[in-house]
């Protein structure tokens, strides 16, 4: 072999090095999520686990997403099966959700609330998790992705400005609150289930 064709070997072998190095990894079931390590943010932020259960919400059916407290994957569908649930969807740039998730948060914090899951929308988890650790919001929490639509988003049909909330009914019905768009105090969630349970 010639130098010529070493030096030419030589320059390809780097080369392909390089491409390697800089190409994204293909994931696999075994191999770590891509993204910040969520494990300080997920213990300071203390959130309690996600609802299970069995049975449908129709509306709901096949809707599996991320639960913000653990990273385990949560079935909507039967997860809020059967349970009079409220659901709001949020965004850390949403300056309303804000002031509205501490009013959910004492709301499920009264003796016979209804069950209270929020969905955070269109912003990072990290982000999320810090949000509802610096305002003391420690509700069940999923994650439905930080582009602009995700499989909850989409079952739902979440207008584009939030916050929205949803009432899951007991047998399974999805009812979007229209008033009050944000809760601005405890009572007018209590007033709402009572309506329209």
């Amino acid at each position: 072999m010639t130098t010529a064709a070493k030096w030419a070997l030589a320059a390809g072998v780097l080369v392909l090095a390089v491409i390697v190095a800089v190409l994204p990894r293909v994931r696999t079931a075994d191999s770590p999520a891509a993204g910040p390590d969520l494990t300080a943010a997920r213990a300071a932020a203390a959130l309690p686990a996600c609802p299970t259960g069995t049975g449908t919400v129709p509306q709901l059916a096949g809707v599996t997403t991320e639960c913000l407290g653990d990273g385990a994957a949560a079935d909507l569908g039967s997860a809020l099966a059967g349970q009079v649930t409220v659901v709001n969807v949020w965004a850390t740039w949403c300056q309303p959700c804000r002031t509205e998730l501490p009013v959910l948060q004492r709301y499920a914090a009264e003796p016979g609330a209804a069950r209270v899951l929020t969905v955070q929308v269109q912003s990072k988890p990290d982000d999320g998790l810090k949000l509802l650790t610096d305002l003391g919001v420690r509700l069940p929490t999923v994650f439905d992705g930080d582009g602009g639509t995700g499989p909850v988003r989409e079952a739902l049909k979440v207008p584009p400005a939030l916050p929205a909330s949803y009432l899951v009914t007991a047998d399974g019905r999805v009812r979007f609150i229209e008033s009050p768009r944000t809760f601005t105090d405890p009572e007018q969630v209590r007033e709402v289930v009572r309506r329209l349970s």
